[in-house]
């Protein structure tokens, strides 16, 4: 990969598919869209280093990068009121049971987090995750057991079980 030209088919090949895993990471359009854009400045500032693969490289710098942002706490903007629904069938509990487990993954630690979304979300087996982030599969399977264990005892997603 060490030619420049195979990064832009890289990025017009991932890039739905990389801005759906910020998203996830951030949950927030706006800001996975400026994380996006950050890894990959990084990405072809590396781009002459990657070998073979780009994406578990990519992926890492994509996690990496948010869990500095969160660390930093760089929060952008922040709305005070919700707009108003568009008026059609009642899905006002759908968005809440979401709105309940997004503040719930949002309770995680970025390492946990970035560990479920890779994991459940993007569907990538725990050796793949390991590779992305950089460790090994047992610390993958460490952190996805604590953070299932901080779901499972999360008092919101308890309220969200006994409405059902």
């Amino acid at each position: 990969m060490a030619d420049r030209a195979g990064f832009t088919d890289y990025v017009e090949e991932h890039s739905d598919r990389l801005l759906r895993t910020a998203y996830l990471l951030t949950r927030d359009w706006a800001r996975a869209e400026d994380l996006l854009q950050t890894a990959l400045a990084k990405a072809w500032v590396a781009w002459g280093r990657i070998q073979d693969d780009p994406g578990p490289y990519v992926y890492r710098i994509l996690t990496n990068t948010h869990a500095s942002w969160w660390r930093l706490r760089r929060r952008g903007e922040v709305p005070t009121e919700h707009l108003p629904e568009v008026p059609g069938a009642d899905v006002s509990q759908a968005v809440d049971d979401r709105e309940v487990m997004w503040d719930a993954l949002g309770r995680l630690s970025p390492r946990q987090r970035a560990v479920v979304v890779l994991h459940y979300f993007e569907e990538m087996s725990v050796e793949h995750v390991a590779v992305v982030l950089g460790c090994t599969g047992s610390t993958v399977k460490t952190q996805l057991r604590r953070a299932l264990v901080r779901l499972r005892v999360d008092p919101s997603l308890h309220v969200l079980k006994e409405t059902r």
